[in-house]
Protein backbone atom coordinates (compact mmCIF):
# COMPACT_ATOMS: atom_id res chain seq x y z
CA UNK A 1 0.00 0.00 0.00
CA UNK A 2 1.62 3.53 -1.22
CA UNK A 3 0.99 7.02 0.11
CA UNK A 4 -2.14 9.13 -0.58
CA UNK A 5 -0.80 11.45 -3.44
CA UNK A 6 -1.93 14.83 -4.16
CA UNK A 7 -3.48 15.47 -0.75
CA UNK A 8 -3.01 19.57 0.47
CA UNK A 9 -1.38 20.46 3.18
CA UNK A 10 -3.65 20.82 6.08
CA UNK A 11 -3.03 20.61 10.02
CA UNK A 12 -5.34 19.56 11.91
CA UNK A 13 -5.94 19.13 16.35
CA UNK A 14 -6.32 16.00 17.94
CA UNK A 15 -7.56 15.38 21.57
CA UNK A 16 -4.45 15.78 23.29
CA UNK A 17 -3.46 19.70 23.48
CA UNK A 18 -0.46 20.47 21.03
CA UNK A 19 -0.39 17.05 19.32
CA UNK A 20 -1.47 18.02 15.35
CA UNK A 21 -1.51 15.67 12.77
CA UNK A 22 -0.48 17.13 9.52
CA UNK A 23 -1.26 16.16 5.07
CA UNK A 24 1.86 16.07 3.75
CA UNK A 25 1.04 16.79 -0.57
CA UNK A 26 3.01 13.72 -1.86
CA UNK A 27 3.79 13.52 -5.43
CA UNK A 28 4.17 10.34 -7.18
CA UNK A 29 3.71 8.19 -10.68
CA UNK A 30 5.07 5.05 -11.87
CA UNK A 31 9.18 6.02 -10.46
CA UNK A 32 7.99 6.40 -6.93
CA UNK A 33 6.91 9.47 -5.22
CA UNK A 34 8.21 12.91 -3.74
CA UNK A 35 7.21 14.87 -1.02
CA UNK A 36 8.36 18.10 1.17
CA UNK A 37 9.12 16.45 4.00
CA UNK A 38 9.78 19.69 6.22
CA UNK A 39 8.84 23.12 4.89
CA UNK A 40 8.84 25.36 7.85
CA UNK A 41 7.17 28.57 6.28
CA UNK A 42 4.20 26.70 4.94
CA UNK A 43 4.06 24.82 7.97
CA UNK A 44 3.68 27.92 10.01
CA UNK A 45 1.37 29.43 8.00
CA UNK A 46 -0.69 26.38 8.47
CA UNK A 47 -0.95 26.05 12.16
CA UNK A 48 2.30 23.94 13.07
CA UNK A 49 4.33 25.90 15.64
CA UNK A 50 7.66 27.06 14.68
CA UNK A 51 9.42 24.96 17.50
CA UNK A 52 12.77 25.14 15.78
CA UNK A 53 14.46 22.02 15.13
CA UNK A 54 18.29 21.16 15.50
CA UNK A 55 18.63 17.40 14.99
CA UNK A 56 16.87 14.87 12.57
CA UNK A 57 17.21 11.08 13.40
CA UNK A 58 15.88 7.77 10.95
CA UNK A 59 14.30 4.72 12.85
CA UNK A 60 14.77 1.86 10.42
CA UNK A 61 12.68 -1.49 11.32
CA UNK A 62 12.95 -4.38 9.32
CA UNK A 63 10.12 -6.63 10.20
CA UNK A 64 5.85 -5.65 10.51
CA UNK A 65 5.24 -5.68 14.09
CA UNK A 66 7.93 -3.92 15.47
CA UNK A 67 6.85 -1.80 18.33
CA UNK A 68 8.58 0.93 20.30
CA UNK A 69 7.27 2.84 23.58
CA UNK A 70 5.62 4.55 25.33
CA UNK A 71 8.33 7.70 25.41
CA UNK A 72 7.90 10.75 26.47
CA UNK A 73 10.90 12.73 25.83
CA UNK A 74 12.10 16.68 27.23
CA UNK A 75 11.58 18.39 23.59
CA UNK A 76 9.40 18.41 20.96
CA UNK A 77 8.93 15.73 18.11
CA UNK A 78 7.74 16.09 14.34
CA UNK A 79 7.99 12.78 12.61
CA UNK A 80 6.96 11.16 9.44
CA UNK A 81 7.03 8.15 7.98
CA UNK A 82 10.11 7.94 5.01
CA UNK A 83 8.53 4.10 3.68
CA UNK A 84 6.26 1.92 4.80
CA UNK A 85 3.66 2.26 7.13
CA UNK A 86 2.91 2.43 10.78
CA UNK A 87 0.70 2.62 13.37
CA UNK A 88 0.73 5.69 15.78
CA UNK A 89 0.01 5.93 19.70
CA UNK A 90 0.51 8.63 21.87
CA UNK A 91 -0.33 9.31 25.61
CA UNK A 92 -0.50 12.66 27.49
CA UNK A 93 2.17 12.39 30.24
CA UNK A 94 2.74 16.15 31.19
CA UNK A 95 1.20 17.39 34.37
CA UNK A 96 -2.24 18.55 33.82
CA UNK A 97 -6.18 18.00 32.65
CA UNK A 98 -5.07 16.21 30.20
CA UNK A 99 -2.62 13.61 31.68
CA UNK A 100 -3.65 10.36 30.55
CA UNK A 101 -5.14 11.62 27.00
CA UNK A 102 -4.66 9.23 24.11
CA UNK A 103 -4.85 9.54 20.21
CA UNK A 104 -4.06 6.95 17.74
CA UNK A 105 -3.42 7.45 13.57
CA UNK A 106 -2.12 5.18 11.19
CA UNK A 107 0.82 7.02 9.28
CA UNK A 108 2.15 6.61 5.89
CA UNK A 109 4.35 9.15 3.89
CA UNK A 110 2.04 11.40 3.00
CA UNK A 111 1.21 12.40 6.69
CA UNK A 112 3.11 13.40 9.84
CA UNK A 113 2.50 14.45 13.16
CA UNK A 114 3.79 17.42 15.61
CA UNK A 115 4.48 15.48 19.54
CA UNK A 116 5.09 18.56 22.20
CA UNK A 117 7.67 17.87 25.03
CA UNK A 118 6.06 15.23 27.64
CA UNK A 119 3.53 13.40 25.27
CA UNK A 120 4.31 9.72 25.18
CA UNK A 121 4.74 8.28 21.59
CA UNK A 122 4.91 4.74 20.34
CA UNK A 123 5.10 3.03 16.98
CA UNK A 124 4.30 -0.16 15.64
CA UNK A 125 5.56 -1.15 11.98
CA UNK A 126 2.43 -2.75 9.60
CA UNK A 127 5.12 -2.96 6.99
CA UNK A 128 8.68 -4.63 6.48
CA UNK A 129 11.03 -2.14 5.79
CA UNK A 130 9.42 0.38 7.28
CA UNK A 131 11.12 3.65 8.38
CA UNK A 132 10.58 6.68 10.21
CA UNK A 133 11.93 9.86 10.74
CA UNK A 134 11.75 13.04 12.94
CA UNK A 135 12.80 16.29 13.71
CA UNK A 136 13.75 17.30 17.50
CA UNK A 137 14.49 21.04 19.03
CA UNK A 138 16.83 19.91 21.34
CA UNK A 139 20.17 17.95 20.88
CA UNK A 140 20.00 14.00 21.72
CA UNK A 141 22.19 12.86 24.98
CA UNK A 142 22.52 10.02 27.23
CA UNK A 143 22.16 12.12 30.06
CA UNK A 144 18.98 14.01 28.40
CA UNK A 145 17.56 10.04 28.97
CA UNK A 146 16.71 10.49 32.71
CA UNK A 147 14.21 13.11 32.16
CA UNK A 148 11.88 10.49 30.14
CA UNK A 149 8.73 9.55 31.12
CA UNK A 150 7.85 5.98 30.33
CA UNK A 151 4.35 3.75 29.71
CA UNK A 152 3.76 0.35 29.71
CA UNK A 153 2.79 -0.48 26.03
CA UNK A 154 -0.45 -2.58 27.35
CA UNK A 155 -1.37 -0.45 29.92
CA UNK A 156 -5.11 -0.90 30.67
CA UNK A 157 -6.10 2.72 31.32
CA UNK A 158 -4.25 4.07 28.04
CA UNK A 159 -6.36 0.61 26.16
CA UNK A 160 -4.49 1.18 23.09
CA UNK A 161 -5.95 -1.07 20.13
CA UNK A 162 -2.51 -2.42 18.59
CA UNK A 163 -2.77 -3.74 15.03
CA UNK A 164 -0.60 -6.24 15.94
CA UNK A 165 -0.97 -8.15 19.63
CA UNK A 166 1.60 -7.32 21.79
CA UNK A 167 2.16 -10.71 22.13
CA UNK A 168 3.08 -11.42 18.76
CA UNK A 169 5.29 -8.18 18.36
CA UNK A 170 8.75 -7.38 18.04
CA UNK A 171 9.42 -5.63 22.10
CA UNK A 172 12.64 -4.77 23.79
CA UNK A 173 12.83 -5.92 27.10
CA UNK A 174 12.97 -2.08 28.61
CA UNK A 175 9.70 -1.75 26.96
CA UNK A 176 7.66 -4.27 27.98
CA UNK A 177 8.69 -3.49 32.04
CA UNK A 178 7.68 0.17 31.64
CA UNK A 179 5.26 1.49 34.50
CA UNK A 180 1.12 1.32 34.55
CA UNK A 181 -0.13 4.90 34.37
CA UNK A 182 -0.89 4.81 38.12
CA UNK A 183 2.60 4.51 38.16
CA UNK A 184 4.01 7.49 35.81
CA UNK A 185 5.26 11.06 37.48
CA UNK A 186 3.91 13.15 35.33
CA UNK A 187 6.57 15.95 33.47
CA UNK A 188 6.11 18.82 34.73
CA UNK A 189 5.85 22.09 32.98
CA UNK A 190 9.15 24.25 31.99
CA UNK A 191 9.97 26.50 34.44
CA UNK A 192 9.59 30.57 34.38
CA UNK A 193 12.64 32.46 35.71
CA UNK A 194 11.56 35.48 37.43
CA UNK A 195 15.25 37.92 37.79
CA UNK A 196 15.48 41.03 39.86
CA UNK A 197 12.90 39.16 42.65
CA UNK A 198 14.16 41.50 45.44
CA UNK A 199 12.73 44.74 43.59
CA UNK A 200 9.20 46.31 43.82
CA UNK A 201 8.33 44.53 40.66
CA UNK A 202 9.57 41.30 41.45
CA UNK A 203 8.10 41.14 45.12
CA UNK A 204 4.66 41.71 43.47
CA UNK A 205 5.67 38.51 41.08
CA UNK A 206 6.72 36.59 44.22
CA UNK A 207 3.32 37.37 45.59
CA UNK A 208 1.36 36.13 42.90
CA UNK A 209 3.38 33.33 42.07
CA UNK A 210 4.40 32.15 45.56
CA UNK A 211 2.30 28.99 45.06
CA UNK A 212 3.31 27.99 41.58
CA UNK A 213 5.66 24.97 41.89
CA UNK A 214 7.26 26.37 38.20
CA UNK A 215 8.33 29.34 39.13
CA UNK A 216 11.52 30.36 40.35
CA UNK A 217 13.11 33.78 41.67
CA UNK A 218 16.40 34.98 41.26
CA UNK A 219 18.10 38.16 42.63
CA UNK A 220 19.58 41.53 40.49
CA UNK A 221 22.99 39.86 40.75
CA UNK A 222 22.21 36.71 38.00
CA UNK A 223 22.58 39.42 35.50
CA UNK A 224 25.87 40.08 36.25
CA UNK A 225 26.67 36.83 34.89
CA UNK A 226 26.57 37.81 31.67
CA UNK A 227 28.22 35.78 28.86
CA UNK A 228 28.18 32.70 31.93
CA UNK A 229 24.72 32.20 32.01
CA UNK A 230 24.37 29.34 29.90
CA UNK A 231 27.21 27.99 32.71
CA UNK A 232 25.09 28.27 35.32
CA UNK A 233 21.84 26.67 34.30
CA UNK A 234 20.59 23.96 32.13
CA UNK A 235 18.03 26.37 29.85
CA UNK A 236 16.02 23.25 28.67
CA UNK A 237 14.29 23.00 31.97
CA UNK A 238 12.83 26.72 31.02
CA UNK A 239 10.01 28.32 29.05
CA UNK A 240 10.13 31.79 30.08
CA UNK A 241 12.53 34.33 31.64
CA UNK A 242 10.70 37.36 33.03
CA UNK A 243 13.24 40.24 33.59
CA UNK A 244 12.28 42.59 36.25
CA UNK A 245 15.94 43.62 37.42
CA UNK A 246 17.09 47.20 35.91
CA UNK A 247 19.22 49.99 37.08
CA UNK A 248 16.61 52.99 38.37
CA UNK A 249 18.63 55.82 39.65
CA UNK A 250 17.81 58.17 37.07
CA UNK A 251 19.78 61.01 39.03
CA UNK A 252 22.92 58.84 39.40
CA UNK A 253 23.03 57.75 36.14
CA UNK A 254 24.31 60.74 34.78
CA UNK A 255 27.57 60.31 36.70
CA UNK A 256 30.36 58.59 35.63
CA UNK A 257 29.87 55.76 38.24
CA UNK A 258 26.38 55.62 38.15
CA UNK A 259 26.77 55.74 34.09
CA UNK A 260 28.77 51.96 34.12
CA UNK A 261 26.23 50.75 36.27
CA UNK A 262 23.60 51.64 34.26
CA UNK A 263 24.91 50.52 31.06
CA UNK A 264 26.40 47.46 32.70
CA UNK A 265 22.58 46.22 34.36
CA UNK A 266 20.33 47.65 31.56
CA UNK A 267 22.05 47.51 28.17
CA UNK A 268 24.88 44.03 28.71
CA UNK A 269 22.92 42.25 31.49
CA UNK A 270 19.67 42.09 29.12
CA UNK A 271 21.68 41.70 25.73
CA UNK A 272 22.55 38.20 28.45
CA UNK A 273 19.46 37.41 28.84
CA UNK A 274 18.33 37.80 25.08
CA UNK A 275 21.42 35.71 24.14
CA UNK A 276 20.03 32.93 26.27
CA UNK A 277 16.39 33.44 25.61
CA UNK A 278 17.15 32.87 21.39
CA UNK A 279 19.17 30.65 21.73
CA UNK A 280 17.25 27.93 23.53
CA UNK A 281 14.05 29.44 22.20
CA UNK A 282 12.74 31.02 25.69
CA UNK A 283 9.80 33.80 26.08
CA UNK A 284 11.92 36.74 27.30
CA UNK A 285 9.16 39.32 29.55
CA UNK A 286 11.46 42.76 29.50
CA UNK A 287 10.25 46.17 31.35
CA UNK A 288 10.59 49.00 29.84
CA UNK A 289 9.82 52.71 30.87
CA UNK A 290 8.37 55.77 29.52
CA UNK A 291 11.95 57.90 29.80
CA UNK A 292 12.37 56.12 26.30
CA UNK A 293 10.10 59.19 25.43
CA UNK A 294 11.25 62.75 25.48
CA UNK A 295 7.86 63.47 26.90
CA UNK A 296 6.96 65.50 23.48
CA UNK A 297 3.42 63.97 23.13
CA UNK A 298 0.67 64.25 25.33
CA UNK A 299 0.03 60.24 24.46
CA UNK A 300 2.42 57.16 23.84
CA UNK A 301 1.92 54.55 21.81
CA UNK A 302 3.97 51.90 21.31
CA UNK A 303 5.15 52.40 17.98
CA UNK A 304 6.82 55.92 19.08
CA UNK A 305 10.19 55.91 18.12
CA UNK A 306 12.70 56.27 20.97
CA UNK A 307 13.80 60.11 22.39
CA UNK A 308 15.37 59.35 25.41
CA UNK A 309 16.38 62.78 27.48
CA UNK A 310 18.92 61.23 29.62
CA UNK A 311 21.57 58.27 30.09
CA UNK A 312 18.79 56.09 32.17
CA UNK A 313 16.47 56.56 28.95
CA UNK A 314 19.57 55.47 26.87
CA UNK A 315 20.08 52.50 28.28
CA UNK A 316 16.35 51.28 28.31
CA UNK A 317 15.71 52.53 24.96
CA UNK A 318 18.95 50.41 23.95
CA UNK A 319 17.52 47.17 26.36
CA UNK A 320 14.14 47.51 23.92
CA UNK A 321 16.04 47.62 21.38
CA UNK A 322 18.19 44.41 22.32
CA UNK A 323 14.97 42.76 23.45
CA UNK A 324 13.25 43.26 20.41
CA UNK A 325 15.12 41.12 18.00
CA UNK A 326 14.61 38.11 20.59
CA UNK A 327 11.86 35.87 18.47
CA UNK A 328 9.71 35.36 21.42
CA UNK A 329 9.75 38.24 23.87
CA UNK A 330 6.77 40.93 25.65
CA UNK A 331 8.25 44.04 26.25
CA UNK A 332 5.96 45.61 28.97
CA UNK A 333 6.54 49.80 28.79
CA UNK A 334 5.73 50.96 32.36
CA UNK A 335 5.53 54.84 34.26
CA UNK A 336 5.98 55.98 37.80
CA UNK A 337 6.03 52.10 39.23
CA UNK A 338 4.41 51.89 43.13
CA UNK A 339 4.92 49.11 44.74
CA UNK A 340 6.77 47.34 48.00
CA UNK A 341 10.12 49.18 48.83
CA UNK A 342 10.71 52.92 48.81
CA UNK A 343 8.41 54.77 46.42
CA UNK A 344 6.87 58.31 45.87
CA UNK A 345 3.76 57.41 47.46
CA UNK A 346 5.03 56.12 50.67
CA UNK A 347 7.46 59.27 50.81
CA UNK A 348 4.13 61.33 50.75
CA UNK A 349 2.73 59.33 53.33
CA UNK A 350 5.62 59.32 54.98
CA UNK A 351 5.42 63.30 55.05
CA UNK A 352 1.53 63.91 55.77
CA UNK A 353 2.32 61.91 58.82
CA UNK A 354 4.97 64.33 59.99
CA UNK A 355 2.90 67.39 59.24
CA UNK A 356 5.26 68.37 56.36
CA UNK A 357 4.07 70.74 53.49
CA UNK A 358 6.26 69.81 50.40
CA UNK A 359 6.71 71.63 47.11
CA UNK A 360 6.32 68.89 44.33
CA UNK A 361 6.43 69.01 40.54
CA UNK A 362 3.36 70.13 38.86
CA UNK A 363 4.52 70.25 35.10
CA UNK A 364 5.14 66.22 35.04
CA UNK A 365 2.05 64.46 33.83
CA UNK A 366 1.48 60.99 33.21
CA UNK A 367 -0.53 58.01 35.03
CA UNK A 368 0.91 55.70 37.80
CA UNK A 369 1.85 52.18 37.78
CA UNK A 370 0.97 49.72 40.67
CA UNK A 371 3.67 46.71 40.88
CA UNK A 372 0.51 44.28 41.58
CA UNK A 373 -1.07 45.46 38.29
CA UNK A 374 2.71 44.68 35.82
CA UNK A 375 2.94 41.36 37.29
CA UNK A 376 -1.08 40.41 36.55
CA UNK A 377 -0.27 42.39 32.91
CA UNK A 378 2.77 39.64 32.27
CA UNK A 379 0.51 36.92 33.49
CA UNK A 380 -2.35 37.53 31.47
CA UNK A 381 -0.21 38.31 28.39
CA UNK A 382 1.37 34.56 28.76
CA UNK A 383 -1.68 33.06 29.88
CA UNK A 384 -3.19 34.11 26.86
CA UNK A 385 -1.14 33.76 24.22
CA UNK A 386 -0.83 37.48 22.80
CA UNK A 387 1.05 38.32 20.38
CA UNK A 388 4.77 38.80 20.85
CA UNK A 389 5.71 42.60 20.91
CA UNK A 390 5.71 45.92 22.70
CA UNK A 391 2.77 46.89 25.37
CA UNK A 392 1.88 49.80 27.05
CA UNK A 393 1.05 48.58 30.83
CA UNK A 394 -0.04 51.23 33.51
CA UNK A 395 -3.13 52.04 35.77
CA UNK A 396 -5.99 53.82 33.86
CA UNK A 397 -8.02 57.16 34.71
CA UNK A 398 -7.18 60.52 33.80
CA UNK A 399 -3.50 61.70 33.70
CA UNK A 400 -2.25 63.35 36.82
CA UNK A 401 0.80 65.61 37.98
CA UNK A 402 3.18 64.59 41.02
CA UNK A 403 1.81 67.07 42.70
CA UNK A 404 -2.13 66.16 42.19
CA UNK A 405 -1.05 62.53 42.96
CA UNK A 406 0.88 63.98 46.18
CA UNK A 407 -2.32 66.48 47.44
CA UNK A 408 -4.28 62.46 46.65
CA UNK A 409 -2.27 60.54 49.14
CA UNK A 410 -2.15 63.67 51.38
CA UNK A 411 -6.30 63.83 51.34
CA UNK A 412 -6.31 60.33 52.30
CA UNK A 413 -4.02 60.24 54.88
CA UNK A 414 -6.42 63.17 56.53
CA UNK A 415 -4.59 66.00 55.57
CA UNK A 416 -5.75 68.93 53.52
CA UNK A 417 -4.50 68.72 49.88
CA UNK A 418 -3.49 72.42 50.21
CA UNK A 419 -0.31 71.35 52.02
CA UNK A 420 0.93 70.36 48.78
CA UNK A 421 2.67 73.37 46.90
CA UNK A 422 2.70 72.57 42.90
CA UNK A 423 6.63 74.06 41.14
CA UNK A 424 7.61 73.51 37.84
CA UNK A 425 10.44 70.62 37.09
CA UNK A 426 13.13 73.40 36.59
CA UNK A 427 12.02 75.10 40.27
CA UNK A 428 12.41 72.21 41.99
CA UNK A 429 15.46 70.94 40.27
CA UNK A 430 17.57 74.46 40.51
CA UNK A 431 20.56 74.00 41.70
CA UNK A 432 20.51 70.37 41.94
CA UNK A 433 22.01 67.64 39.93
CA UNK A 434 19.66 65.43 38.30
CA UNK A 435 18.68 63.78 34.97
CA UNK A 436 16.54 65.25 32.66
CA UNK A 437 12.71 63.86 32.92
CA UNK A 438 10.03 63.77 30.67
CA UNK A 439 6.88 65.97 31.01
CA UNK A 440 4.86 63.83 29.80
CA UNK A 441 4.65 60.35 30.56
CA UNK A 442 0.97 58.96 29.84
CA UNK A 443 1.02 55.87 27.94
CA UNK A 444 -1.85 54.08 25.11
CA UNK A 445 -3.36 51.45 26.44
CA UNK A 446 -5.47 50.71 23.59
CA UNK A 447 -3.49 47.61 22.49
CA UNK A 448 -3.05 45.62 25.93
CA UNK A 449 -6.67 46.27 26.38
CA UNK A 450 -7.54 44.48 23.21
CA UNK A 451 -6.23 41.54 24.71
CA UNK A 452 -8.86 41.38 26.82
CA UNK A 453 -6.60 43.10 30.26
CA UNK A 454 -8.31 45.94 31.81
CA UNK A 455 -5.68 47.82 34.19
CA UNK A 456 -7.58 49.11 37.37
CA UNK A 457 -7.46 52.88 37.93
CA UNK A 458 -5.23 54.57 39.37
CA UNK A 459 -7.61 55.98 41.95
CA UNK A 460 -8.61 52.84 43.32
CA UNK A 461 -5.21 51.24 43.56
CA UNK A 462 -3.74 54.42 45.04
CA UNK A 463 -6.65 54.42 48.11
CA UNK A 464 -6.12 50.89 49.16
CA UNK A 465 -2.54 51.37 48.46
CA UNK A 466 -2.43 54.46 50.85
CA UNK A 467 -4.86 52.76 53.61
CA UNK A 468 -2.62 49.27 53.41
CA UNK A 469 0.52 51.65 54.79
CA UNK A 470 1.34 51.12 58.62
CA UNK A 471 0.11 54.00 60.89
CA UNK A 472 -1.96 55.93 58.40
CA UNK A 473 -5.16 57.68 59.51
CA UNK A 474 -7.99 57.38 56.68
CA UNK A 475 -9.24 60.74 55.62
Amino acid sequence: MGPTFSKPLAVHETPIPGVLLLDLPTHGDNRGWFKENWQRAKMIAAGLADFGPVQNNISFNETAGTTRGIHAEPWDKFISVATGRVFGAWVDLREGPSFGAVFTAELDPSAAIFIPRGVGNAFQTLEDGTAYTYLVNDHWSADAQGQYVFLNLADETAAIPWPIPLADAELSDKDRNHPRLADVTPLAPRKTLVVGADGQLGRALRAALADHPSIEFASRSDLDLLGDLDAVRSWTAYETIINAAAYTAVDAAENPEGRAAAWAANVSGVAALARVATTHRLTLVHISSDYVFDGSRDLHSEAEPFTPLGVYGQTKAAGDAIVGIVPRHYILRTSWVIGEGANFVRTMANLAGRDIKPNVVNDQVGRLTFAEDIAGAILHLLGAGAPYGTYNVSNDGAPQSWADIAADVYALCGRDRGDVTGVSTEEYFAGKHAAPRPLRSTLDLTKLKATGFVPALSSEQLRSYVESLPGVRSG
